[in-house]
């Protein structure tokens, strides 16, 4: 049977932290609620196991993975589950416990990504909080960019097996997840993420080769990648990049 991705059909999100693994290991999958609505899929589908009371183990919210009876939420988790299965991480406790803690600091720089225009509340239109939104974007293009690339730069540099990856000699889930953090930032920030790229020239590099990957480069041409948006985490306002 074919994975269930379930999370929202028009944004990449947190997402496409699972689709880009998914798709780079050619496993087979559902995007469920971007399939026509039934009750096997749709959003309708996907509102079942958030909100339904027979549902014993509910996700907080999407993005979430079905496989048979098993239900994992969380992106980090869920690509925690998927690595060993889709040959994502190495077969080490210490590959894998190392390759979950690139992930969850991936998280946290999603996480502050949408704070910047969000940082007072999410249920608040980015419109409200405009002000609040410029000093946090400040903050987070001046200090943050620069401390997570260049930790991850120093990750690749300390690799044992050589900058190429971040976890030993093969491609692993955080090394898609980086691909995709890098991407997000020259999206929302070009200015800022561009600048900051010339002082991590292994992050670079990671990014250019996770993007000529045979199955990413297909993912990447065809229409199942959605393009990136001002409803996703990741949103280009130029009045936050400087």
């Amino acid at each position: 049977m074919p994975y269930e991705l379930h999370y929202w059909p028009t944004i990449q999100g947190r997402g496409e932290f699972v689709r880009l693994a998914l798709e780079a290991a050619g496993a087979s999958y559902l995007d469920v609620a971007r399939c026509p609505e039934s009750k096997e899929q749709g959003a309708g589908s996907m509102m079942h196991y958030l909100e339904s009371p027979q549902v014993q183990h509910p996700p907080f919210a999407p993005p979430f993975l079905v496989d048979g009876k098993l239900i994992v939420g969380q992106t980090a988790a869920i690509l925690l589950y998927l690595g060993p299965r889709l040959g994502l991480v190495g077969k080490s406790e210490a590959k894998r416990l190392w390759t979950h803690q690139l992930q969850l600091t991936i998280a946290d720089a999603v996480a502050e990504v949408h704070e910047t225009h969000h940082p007072i509340a999410t249920g608040l239109y980015y419109e409200d909080q405009k002000k609040e939104a410029a000093k946090r974007a400040k903050a987070f293009r001046e200090q943050r960019i620069p401390k997570f690339l260049a930790w991850f730069e120093n990750v690749l540099a300390r690799n044992p097996s050589g900058p190429a990856h971040l976890v030993g000699a093969r491609l692993s889930y955080a090394d898609l997840s980086l691909f995709q953090l890098v991407e997000g930032l020259l999206y929302a920030f070009p200015k800022a993420a561009r600048r900051t790229l010339k002082r991590a020239p292994h992050v670079t590099g990671l990014h250019a080769r996770v993007a000529q990957h045979r199955r990413v480069a297909a993912y990447l041409a065809s229409e199942r990648r959605i393009p990136f948006n001002e409803d996703g985490i990741f949103r280009r306002y130029p009045e936050l990049d400087a």
